[in-house]
């Protein structure tokens, strides 16, 4: 067994093994707006549950550990102190990791993550419309634990209502752990859900995803490939050019065939396997191959 002090590691090392360590973890999907009403959407795995009566949960959008910079929700809670918390289930994961790309300021995510604005009832920033569980919350405290890169701020929020989907509750209503699909954090690209297991989501840390919204409307509004896939599409960089799709398109027998028959159904049907087998490049190829 290795023994180590805190301050004998870096942030990133430290901060390494704590994630690897302390997992899995429920992800807060937090909504907040600023002061001019703009929102913003980001994930959190610093999160839990900490009170029934009152309802109490509490976040930490940490100082960012290589600038020591703030984070967008962290200056909204403060400018107004409300929140709404989204329940990440698996159906929508891709799309969250989207959202934690670090765009500039005034960026809706929930545009770019392509995800519904819902309006909340009790409070300013809107609900996530896919989440099944969205909770309007008021902030009743932020804590900054410390001035250094990665630094947690602990925003205390209490819920103020619930919103619940139906069609996660069991024959005696309450919330079924298979239907409602929940994911959590563990460390590195790594995520857990609840009813089957590990899987990776490469996290966007030095991309900028070109966003969901910059899709083509064709493939944003497919009858065959999920708000997953259009998360995974959406966290490219750039389009392959026309050289690339066409060298890859007449490499292949099947695939010209397929371009050549122009049926978008079966078109997205071959793009959508190339995504389960993480072949995000080739997909690219050929949603664009038309």
């Amino acid at each position: 067994m290795i023994s180590i002090e805190p301050n004998q590691l870096s942030t990133a090392k430290l901060h390494g093994y704590i994630l690897g360590a302390v997992s899995p973890r429920p992800i807060c999907f937090a909504s907040t707006v600023d002061k001019e009403g703009k929102v913003n959407l980001s994930p959190f795995s610093f999160f839990n549950v900490f009170s029934a009566k009152p309802p109490i949960l509490v976040f930490s959008p940490a100082r960012r550990g290589r600038d020591n910079t703030t984070k967008h929700t962290y200056e909204n809670v403060l400018e107004v102190p409300e929140v709404v918390i989204n329940i990440v289930s698996y159906a929508m994961v891709h799309q969250v990791s989207l959202s934690s790309t670090e765009y500039a300021k005034g960026v809706n995510e929930f545009t770019k993550a392509g995800f519904a604005e819902l309006a909340s009832e009790m409070v300013k920033p809107p609900r996530v419309a896919e989440a099944p569980v969205q909770l309007e919350c008021k902030v009743n405290e932020v804590i900054s634990l410390g001035k250094e890169g990665g630094a947690g701020n602990l925003v205390i929020c209490e819920v103020v209502k619930l919103h619940i989907k139906e069609d996660i509750l069991d024959e005696n209503g309450s919330i079924d752990p298979f239907k409602i699909d929940t994911v959590s954090r563990l460390g590195g690209n790594w995520y857990s859900r609840a009813k089957a297991g590990l899987f990776e989501v490469q996290k966007p840390l030095t991309t900028l995803g070109i966003g969901v919204d910059s899709l083509p409307e064709e493939i944003r509004k497919s009858k065959v490939l999920t708000g997953n896939d259009l998360g995974i599409l959406g966290n490219v960089e750039n389009f392959p050019n026309s050289e690339e799709i066409n060298t890859f398109i007449h490499a292949s027998e099947e695939l010209k065939m397929l371009i050549s028959e122009n049926n978008s159904e079966s078109i997205h049907k071959k793009a959508q396997q190339y995504l389960r087998e993480g072949k995000v490049d080739q997909a690219w190829k050929v949603l664009l191959g038309k």
